[in-house]
Order: C-alpha cells, then sequence, then structure tokens
C-alpha cells in the first residue's frame, strides 16, 4: 500500500440510530474502492466490519470497526461504529479521532435519539458533520419531512446536496444539486452511474437550490459572491476552496441521499468526501497537557516529534491483543520506540498495520493524521499517549457516560475467580463503559453498564473466552441502619469458665446526627471506674457492630455514641472483654433509640419523544419516584425525578420497551431516605430468614 501524507487523509466515522445501515453503508463504499466484491448483508453475517462472533450470532454492530479505502487518490480512514446506545462508548472513541462525523438518518424512522446523541456529542468534540438519509429503496421514505425536521433541530443551514427522484423499492436516481444533474444509478449493487443535466421541473428546483448554496459557500469567500453576480453562476471547480471551509466552519450542513443496500448515491457521497471532507490538516493544531508541568500545550501536524494515542484496544484470537492508535505529529514506524506519559513506561512498536475489518495489511510506516494498529505494546491502555521521550504531552482523555444500568455476578465454579477477574479486566479495557468493582459493602461483584444487553454480551463474552461458568443476578439494596431519637445501654460482660475470667461494664449514650454524616464514637469518662486504655477497645467494638448491622445486617450511619462510665476488674478486664461489651452496649442502645433502615435514592434523567411522557410519568410514579423537573431539547422531553434503586434494576429495559427503543436515561446516586415501614418489615424479615437458613 502507498505512503499517504496529511492532505490526503480522510479519517471519518459512520454514526447514527442503531439500524439507519451505518455497516451496509461501509460496504457499499468498500465495493465503489473495490476492496470487495459486492455488499455483504447483516442477515448472511458476511460483511466486512461485523466479524466478530456476537455480532454475526445478534445481527447488530456491537464494536467501532476500522477499515480503509482509497478514492480518488485520498484514503479513506472510515470506523463503522454501533448504533445501539448500549455500545454508545464504542462511537464515542471513534468520533474522538477522527476530523468528520458521516451521520446516517434512517429514510423511514426519520430523526431518532442515537441520531441527536451523534450530533451532540461531534459538535461538542467540534469537528464538521455530514447528513446521510439512507435507505430510500424502502417502502414508505419520508424524505422532504426528514429535511424539515433536520432543519429544526440542527439548523436551518442543513442544505440537501441532493433529492431523491423516485424513493421507493426502484430508487435509482438523485439529482445532484452541485453539478445540477440527474444521477441515474446502475441496480446491479456496483455503484456505478450516469449523468445528465437535470431537466423541466428538477432543473428549476435544482436552480433554486443552486443559488442557496453558493450564498452559503460565499459567506466564507466575499470574492465568491462577486463572481457570481459578473457571470451569473459559479462552477464547482469555483466553488471548491468555498464549499471546503464552509463544511470546516459549518455555514452549512450537506446532506446526501442513498440506498446502500443497492449502492445507489454512494460514490457521489465519497467523492464529495475525497473533494470537499475533513482532512487531518483542518485539524492541525490539537491541545493537550505538558506531561510534567501539565500546562496545555499545543500539537502542531507539521512537528517531527511523535506523537499518537490510542483509542481503542481489542483481543483477536491467534493475534492477541491489538491497540489501535490515531497519530497527531510526527510518525510511527517499526521498531521504534515511544514513551507512554499516561503509565510512565517505554514502549516499543513490532508490526504496524492499517485494518480493514478483520483484515491486516502490514505496512512500515504511518504518517501525522492516519490511523493504524500495533500489536502486543506491554503496559498501554485505551486513552494512552505515546509519545517522543523529548515532547512528553498527554492527549485528553474521551469522555464516557456513566453506566445506567447494573448487575451481580455469581460465579458458579470454585475456582474460577481468578479467571473472571482478569477477564473482568480485559472487558474493562475493550471497553471503557463497561466497569466492575467488588463491594465489599454487599459482598458481591457488580458489574456496570449501558444497558442489559451490553451486560449481556459482555458476559457471554466473558463465557466463550475464559470457559467459565457465571450469570447475572439482581444486585442487593445496599440498605443503611440509623435512629431516630436518643438512646442508652449499661452492659456487663462477665466470664467465669476456669482459668482467666473475662470482665467488662459499659455505660452508653446514643443520639442520631445529619444524613451523610457517618459515625462518631467519643468518649466522657471521668474518675477511676475505667481505664482509659480500654477506650479503642469499646470503640472497635461499636465499630463492628455498625459494620455488621443490627437491625437486619446493614451498615449503622448518621449517629453520635458516647462511652460516658463503666466497671472494670483488677484482673478480669481486658481488650476483648470490652470489645465484646462495647459491641453488645452498642446493640441496646441502637434497639432502644427507635431504628429505622434507609434506602439509596438515584437521580434519573430520562429524554424521551413527547408521546411517550405520559407513560414514562406514570411508570416513574409507580416506582415512588419523585418528577423533580422537566426540561425540553428539540422534540424531546426531559425527565428528571428522584428513584429509589430497588425499583431501578433493569430500568434502561423498561425505557426502552415503554418508548419502542426511542428513549433513554442516566442515573447516579444522590442520598439516602427513610424506607416506608411497610417495606421495612419485609426486609428485616427477609433478613432474619436469610440468617436462619
Amino acid at each position: 500500500m502507498k505512503e499517504y501524507h496529511s492532505a490526503d487523509i480522510r479519517n471519518f466515522a459512520i454514526v447514527g440510530h442503531g439500524a439507519s445501515g451505518k455497516t451496509i453503508l461501509s460496504e457499499a463504499m468498500l465495493v465503489c474502492g473495490g476492496i470487495i466484491n459486492r455488499i455483504g448483508t447483516i442477515e448472511a453475517g458476511n460483511t466486512v466490519s461485523d466479524y466478530h462472533a456476537d455480532e454475526q450470532e445478534r445481527q447488530i454492530s456491537i464494536h467501532a470497526t476500522p477499515m480503509y479505502v482509497e478514492w480518488k487518490d485520498k484514503k479513506f480512514n472510515l470506523i463503522d461504529t454501533p448504533g445501539y446506545s448500549d455500545f454508545i462508548g464504542e462511537a464515542l472513541g471513534a468520533l474522538a479521532v477522527v476530523d468528520l462525523a458521516v451521520i446516517v438518518i434512517h429514510a423511514t424512522q426519520g430523526i431518532e435519539v442515537g441520531t441527536e446523541q451523534m450530533w451532540d456529542q461531534a459538535t461538542k468534540l467540534g469537528i464538521p458533520k455530514i447528513l446521510v438519509v439512507n435507505g430510500l429503496d424502502r417502502e414508505h421514505t419520508k424524505f422532504e419531512e426528514i429535511l424539515e425536521k433536520a432543519r429544526e433541530r440542527f439548523g436551518r443551514n442543513v442544505f440537501p446536496m441532493q433529492l431523491p427522484v423516485n424513493p421507493g423499492p426502484a430508487f435509482n436516481q438523485v439529482v445532484d444539486v452541485l453539478r445540477s444533474e440527474m444521477i441515474v444509478y446502475q441496480t446491479d449493487g456496483s455503484g456505478k452511474y450516469t449523468e445528465s443535466p437535470a431537466e423541466g421541473e428538477w432543473k428549476e428546483r435544482v436552480e433554486q437550490l443552486h443559488e442557496e448554496l453558493i450564498e452559503y459557500v460565499a459567506e466564507s469567500d466575499d470574492s465568491l459572491l462577486e463572481k457570481f453576480f459578473e457571470e451569473g453562476g459559479l462552477s464547482e471547480e469555483d466553488m471548491r476552496a468555498g464549499i471546503h471551509a464552509a463544511v470546516q466552519n459549518e455555514s452549512f450542513i450537506p446532506l446526501f441521499c442513498t440506498s446502500a443496500t443497492s449502492n445507489v448515491g454512494v460514490a457521489r457521497l465519497m467523492d464529495f468526501i475525497a473533494k470537499f471532507g475533513s482532512s487531518p490538516v483542518d485539524r492541525s493544531q490539537v491541545k493537550a497537557s505538558d506531561a510534567a508541568t501539565d500546562k496545555e500545550v499545543e500539537v502542531t501536524l507539521d512537528n517531527p516529534a511523535t506523537v499518537c494515542q490510542v483509542f481503542k484496544i481489542v483481543s483477536e484470537a491467534h493475534v492477541g491483543e491489538l491497540s489501535f492508535f490515531r497519530i497527531y505529529s510526527g510518525k510511527v514506524t517499526t521498531g521504534m520506540d515511544l514513551y507512554n506519559t499516561t503509565r510512565g513506561n517505554s514502549e516499543r512498536f513490532g508490526q504496524l498495520f492499517v485494518l480493514c475489518g478483520k483484515n491486516r495489511t502490514n505496512v512500515g510506516v504511518l504518517h501525522a493524521g492516519d490511523i493504524g494498529a500495533v500489536v502486543k505494546l506491554k503496559n498501554t491502555h485505551s486513552g494512552d499517549t505515546l509519545c517522543d521521550p523529548k515532547f512528553k504531552v498527554v492527549m485528553p482523555a474521551t469522555e464516557y457516560p456513566n453506566s445506567n444500568i447494573n448487575a451481580a455476578l455469581k460465579i458458579k465454579s470454585k475456582g474460577d475467580e481468578e479467571k473472571v477477574a482478569i477477564g473482568l479486566a480485559m472487558l474493562h479495557e475493550e471497553d471503557p463503559t463497561f466497569k466492575y468493582r467488588v463491594d465489599s459493602e454487599i459482598r458481591q461483584t457488580i458489574i456496570s453498564g449501558q444497558g442489559e444487553l451490553h451486560l449481556q454480551v459482555s458476559i457471554q463474552r466473558l463465557k466463550r473466552i475464559f470457559n467459565v461458568d457465571i450469570e447475572l443476578i439482581e444486585p442487593k439494596i445496599p440498605y443503611r441502619e440509623t435512629i431516630t431519637t436518643k438512646g442508652e445501654s449499661k452492659y456487663r460482660h462477665k466470664k467465669q469458665s476456669g482459668g482467666a475470667g473475662q470482665f467488662a461494664e459499659v455505660w452508653m449514650r446514643i443520639e442520631p446526627k445529619p444524613r451523610g454524616t457517618g459515625v462518631e464514637f467519643t468518649d466522657s469518662l471521668h474518675g477511676q471506674n475505667v481505664d482509659r486504655v480500654f477506650v479503642p477497645s469499646v470503640e472497635k467494638g461499636v465499630m463492628a457492630a455498625c459494620e455488621e448491622g443490627v437491625l437486619a445486617g446493614y451498615h449503622v450511619v448518621d449517629l453520635k455514641v458516647d462511652f460516658y462510665d463503666g466497671k472494670q476488674h483488677p484482673v478480669d478486664s481486658k481488650d476483648i472483654a470490652f470489645q465484646i461489651a462495647g459491641k453488645e452496649a452498642f446493640k441496646e442502645a441502637f434497639l432502644s433509640a427507635r431504628p429505622i433502615l434507609l434506602e439509596p435514592i438515584y437521580n434519573i434523567q430520562v429524554k424521551v419523544p413527547e408521546e411517550y411522557m405520559g407513560d414514562v410519568m406514570g411508570d416513574i410514579s409507580g416506582r415512588r419516584g419523585k418528577i423533580m423537573g422537566m426540561d425540553t431539547d428539540g422534540n424531546f422531553q426531559i425527565i428528571k425525578a428522584q428513584v429509589p434503586q430497588s425499583e431501578l434494576y433493569n430500568y434502561a429495559t423498561t425505557i426502552r420497551s415503554l418508548t419502542g427503543g426511542r428513549g433513554i436515561h442516566t442515573e447516579e446516586f444522590s442520598h439516602y431516605e427513610n424506607l416506608p415501614k411497610e417495606l421495612e418489615k419485609k426486609v428485616i424479615a427477609a433478613s432474619k430468614k436469610k440468617e436462619e437458613e
């Protein structure tokens, strides 16, 4: 493969809502570029990008897959990304390293939650966007409606570069606004087409749009406007620099028409990306921080010192760990030593590859702006920066959303614990939105992700790779115990059974403290009744009781304990005796102070189309939730609420079923509140039953 320099590289991610046709659009591009002979299908499991077993089994994209194709003397590094919000981390990681977002819109479903998410993320990252209405060969397409909705949601400067002439099952004709031409595509899937001047009503419509386009383009270049008035029109060549600038500063957002399955419209989309799309030169300066001082520095494309960032790691059978990286300055060659500023260690680059799905092509050198992969780096993780030891910088990390679903892991076979631990670390390495932790409070391993499917796919992968027998169960709720009034006790511990005895007497008062202030232990001993050397022993006993719980086996919180008096024996009083007495005195005092259970409350935000508002709000009320506020975002409503954690298990799945897959939510811990009495009784009874068992 020939070497490509920055100006001739086009890095873009194909993003959008699930089932909008992103994978098949990438297939059509590979056919146009001659990488493959025909377009694969999701059903047959033979597409280039969805090559993993779990993708073929479920018939959806799960991983972001880098591919490349050469088109019009340009190298396209395209990344096909999943559209389901369960795998949003893959799309976010891809967008962070490209220069252009190709946002695909379903021709019958229109703008969906995933479309908006990807638009917002590309805007946040400051990268230009191209919209593609795909699937115009389907029944009941609604191009005009989608165009209007896109303008309402994304701005009036959304501009159709093409118009579909015959949308529907026989779709093969578009009118090209830039060239004022009718383009007729062959129906064999080759992507080849013929051009002729637009005529009749199409000619009138295109002329009007062509003038609008010139206005958008002229915003970037005044000299073009003058030329337009002088000559009465502008050719594509005249507008080339202006269109490129307009795409970069988003003076207008180009919108294209395609049917990826029949390869209609794809070649012209590729032409546009090759001529006017973003190259690394358009983002020639990126912000980073100095590894030593943490001050902001700029990494420039023409800096000879190498800076690259790993954006994805994949463990492949028979290959090992592949690290995907984007180069921001300098170049990367086989055998090169680079410094990992994130971890503080050196790495030697072995074989370098460019990838097209599972197919790897060996390369000796990659230049600034390019994307590649390297095998088996020792200690480099997703998000790490690797650079020339003389120019140590750290690139900004990608921000990933909080998890919105949790489950507990149950290991069925003893001895599998170590394999599971290694597997969980590998899954998190490959996908930063998959998280796990060992929760000492509820004594469970908790895994967290972006949805039920996300967790199922991750666990299936763990089972397949590591051959472990595991299942997901509902996590225990970390209730807490506290008191509502003052209490006290006097407890004597006396043990005499041959040999040295044990004696300790502890007098204790307890009182409630404000929420979130924890347990405070004090002593107010006076006189000689108890030696102060035993104060830590009593505290140890109290803290042990707080950890074990008194009412139902949950942590005790938010109270003050005062050890104010007691008695001791000159021979039999010792540390263990005062620990036991402290523990039992605390339990007695606790039970005398009107104890209650507290439950964790979470803040949730649910983003749904307006028509589902009633259903979602009714469901929140049914979960003992409180609506805290509402916001509007385009055609979507954002409901803010507080809901008990015990009511949120698999809530992400409920939201999707209530909204036909169009709703998303986030959740984060807020505070603890009193558990209602009838539920408290059930929790205490369940705890006692478990204890007896």
